[in-house]
């Protein structure tokens, strides 16, 4: 069923759900369905959840379920977050050298722009 949906909603669920091998589609699904459990649940203390992420309440005080429920949170915007970040570019403009791992775990040294 065709459904509009917010511009930065869409391009959050396409960048995180690349990195879960979703598409923005499958990642809306998953989130929604986060979302339903989340209020669905009798066993959840919503104001005790929206604190800990708001960074105003203690994580080990929560109940497993509602732990759960954070770390979905977290890993979501962990992901969106490391979507979005392009520290090559970033180290690149710094002007000095910096240094990776390649794909098969090589140390690589990057030269500074100066170099």
């Amino acid at each position: 069923m065709p459904t509009r949906i917010d511009g930065d909603l869409f391009a959050a669920a396409k960048s995180t759900g690349a990195l879960q091998s979703r598409s923005a589609a499958q990642q809306i699904d998953h989130w929604a369905r986060i979302g339903r459990e989340f209020e669905a649940s009798a066993n959840v203390s919503h104001r005790d959840v929206e604190a800990v992420l708001a960074g105003e309440g203690p994580y080990d005080a929560l109940h497993e379920r509602e732990q759960a429920i954070v770390r979905a949170v977290w890993d979501e915007r962990f992901a969106t977050r490391l979507a979005s970040l392009d520290l090559e570019k970033k180290f690149e403009a710094s002007g000095v050298k910096w240094a990776e791992a390649d794909n098969e775990g090589n140390l690589v040294i990057r030269p500074s722009a100066d170099s």
